[in-house]
C-alpha cells in the first residue's frame, strides 16, 4: 500500500509538518500518563479490550480463540477512519465470539512490551495472534473495508475464503510479514500469488502486503513489476487503488537514471487518477486521499510545481466534499489533517481555521485540533494565536508525537523573534524524550530536535 497513506511519506515540507505531526484521533491525558482507549460511537459493536496485552492473551487462551489486535495511535487519521466508518458496522458483531479483540495505543508507555515484540512500521496495523505461542498468524497494514475485514477474520478463524493448501501458505507468508522478515516474506507471497486461482479473495490483500514488503526494503523496481502484473486482475477495487498508488510511489522513488522511470510514472499516474476519480467502486475516502497524495508527490518528484498545485486543488476539493458528506463530527474530523495539508500546499492556511475551531469545540479533550491550529496560525504568521493553540494542545499531548509539537512550538517562538524561547523549547523537548520508554527514544526522533537547536545556537 502507498507510503503516503500509512507512513506520512509526502515530499512537501508543509505536508510532512501537517500530517506527520498532526493527524487525527482523540488525545490522551497529560504527558507521561497512560492514554484511555478511544471509543467513538458504535465501536462497541465488537467487545474491545484496551491496552492490556497480557490480559487479552489470558482471555484468548481461556476461550480457545485467537487474539485480534488493532495497533493505532492518537494522531493517525487512518485509524480514525477505521473507527468511525468500519468498526461501527453492525455486521461485524458476528465475529465477537470468534476472537478476543484488543486495541493497543502505540503511543502509550504501558504498551512498551507489545511494541518491542511486534514491529510496527506503519499504523494502523492489525494482527491475529495465536495466544498459545504469541506468534503472528495474520498481519495487515492500513485500512480495510467492511467486506475485506469480514474476509480476513473469516480466513483467520475458519479459512472460509481460502482452500486449505492456500490457507497454509498464506499463513506462512503472513507470519513472516508479521515478524517484519520482509526478505523472506516476499518469496513466500510470490509463490502464493503464482498459484492463486482466479477469484481467490485473498489475492488483493496478499499483493498489497507483498508490495509493502518490497517498498520497506526499497526494492522499487520489483514493486513496480508487481503492481503492473497485479492491476489487471484487481480490476476496479480498493486493492487496485492502493496497488496503483503504491506502483506510482515505486516509480517516482526509482533513481532518475532508471530505464523507463518517466514512462512508469506516466502510466501509474494515469491508472491512479482513473481509479481515484471513479466512485463506482467502494473504497475508503481515506485511501482515496492517500492516492491523491501520491499523485501530488509524483508531480513534486518531477519538480512540476504547476502540476503539483493543480493536483493539490483537486485533492482539496475531494476532501472538502468528503467532509461535507460526513454524518457525525467524528466522521468529519477524519479529514482534518489532510484538509490542512492540502490548504498548506495551496498556500491557503486560513481556510483551515474555521474547520479546526469547530473540531476543537466538538472534541475538547482531543489535542489534535489545537495542535493543527498552531500549524495553520504559524503558516499565517499569526504567532500569538499559534502559541495559544500550542498551549492548549501541549497539556493534553503524550507519547512520541509530542516531540513534534515541541518542534512546532519552537518554530512559533523563532517566527516571533524570541530565539531564546525557541532554544528553551527544544531543550525541553529533548528532556521530554528522555522520559519515554527506551524503544521510543530513537535517533530519528532525537536528531530533528538537535539539528534545529544547533541551527538556532550562536556560532
Amino acid at each position: 500500500m502507498p507510503r503516503s497513506a500509512n507512513l506520512a511519506g509526502m515530499k512537501s515540507t508543509l505536508l510532512v509538518l501537517a500530517v506527520a505531526v498532526l493527524a487525527a484521533a482523540p488525545a490522551g491525558p497529560s504527558a507521561g500518563a497512560t492514554a484511555p482507549a478511544h471509543e467513538p460511537a458504535g465501536k462497541a459493536v465488537l467487545p474491545w479490550m484496551a491496552n492490556d496485552f497480557e490480559g487479552a492473551l489470558r482471555a484468548a487462551r481461556e476461550r480457545k480463540v485467537p487474539l485480534f489486535v488493532e495497533a493505532w495511535a492518537p494522531w493517525c487519521h487512518t485509524c480514525r477512519s477505521m473507527r468511525t466508518f468500519v468498526f461501527t458496522d453492525p455486521s461485524l458483531a458476528r465475529h465477537a465470539k470468534d476472537f478476543v479483540f484488543l486495541e493497543i495505543d502505540t503511543e502509550s508507555p504501558r504498551n512498551s512490551e507489545f511494541r518491542k515484540r511486534y514491529p510496527i512500521e506503519a499504523i494502523p496495523s492489525f494482527f491475529v495472534i495465536d495466544p498459545a505461542d504469541r506468534a503472528v498468524k495474520v498481519r495487515w497494514i492500513g485500512s480495510l473495508g467492511v467486506s475485506q475485514l469480514h474476509a480476513l477474520l473469516d480466513d483467520a478463524h475458519t479459512g472460509a475464503y481460502s482452500p486449505r493448501p492456500m490457507l497454509a501458505r498464506l499463513a506462512r507468508a503472513d507470519s513472516l510479514f508479521g515478524a517484519a522478515n520482509y526478505a523472506a516474506a516476499v518469496p513466500a507471497y510470490r509463490s502464493l500469488l503464482a498459484s492463486a486461482a482466479p477469484g481467490w479473495m485473498g489475492y488483493g490483500r496478499s499483493v498489497e502486503s507483498m508490495l509493502f514488503a518490497l517498498m520497506q526494503t526499497q526494492r522499487y523496481d520489483e514493486g513496480l513489476a508487481l503492481a503492473r502484473e497485479a492491476l489487471p486482475r484487481l480490476r476496479r477495487t480498493s486493492s487496485a487503488l492502493n496497488v496503483s498508488a503504491g506502483g506510482l510511489d515505486c516509480a517516482y522513488s526509482l533513481p532518475d537514471t532508471f530505464p523507463g522511470r518517466a514512462g512508469a510514472i506516466t502510466d501509474f499516474e494515469r491508472s491512479t487518477r482513473s481509479l481515484v476519480t471513479d466512485l463506482s467502486f467502494p473504497a475508503a475516502a481515506d485511501d482515496r486521499s492517500g492516492a491523491w497524495i501520491e499523485l501530488l508527490s509524483a508531480r513534486e518528484a518531477l519538480e512540476d510545481s504547476a502540476g503539483a498545485h493543480a493536483v493539490a486543488q483537486e485533492w482539496s476539493d475531494f476532501l472538502d466534499a468528503a467532509a461535507a458528506a460526513a454524518k457525525t463530527p467524528e466522521q468529519r474530523m477524519v479529514f482534518d489533517s489532510h484538509r490542512l495539508s492540502a490548504y498548506l500546499e495551496l498556500g491557503q492556511p486560513q481556510r483551515a481555521v474555521p474547520m479546526l475551531l469547530q473540531s476543537e469545540r466538538d472534541a475538547p479533550d482531543d489535542y489534535n485540533p489545537p495542535a493543527r491550529l498552531a500549524v495553520a496560525y504559524l503558516a499565517m504568521k499569526d504567532y500569538d494565536d499559534a502559541l495559544a493553540a500550542s498551549d492548549r494542545a501541549m497539556h493534553m499531548a503524550y507519547g512520541p508525537r509530542k516531540l513534534l509539537l515541541y518542534r512546532n512550538r519552537a518554530d512559533i517562538y523563532a517566527g516571533r523573534g524570541d530565539v531564546e524561547a525557541a532554544r528553551r523549547t527544544l531543550r525541553e523537548g529533548l528532556a521530554y524524550l528522555e522520559t519515554l520508554p527506551e524503544e521510543q527514544r530513537t535517533a530519528g526522533r532525537r536528531a530533528p530536535l538537535e539539528r534545529r537547536l544547533a541551527a538556532l545556537s550562536p556560532h
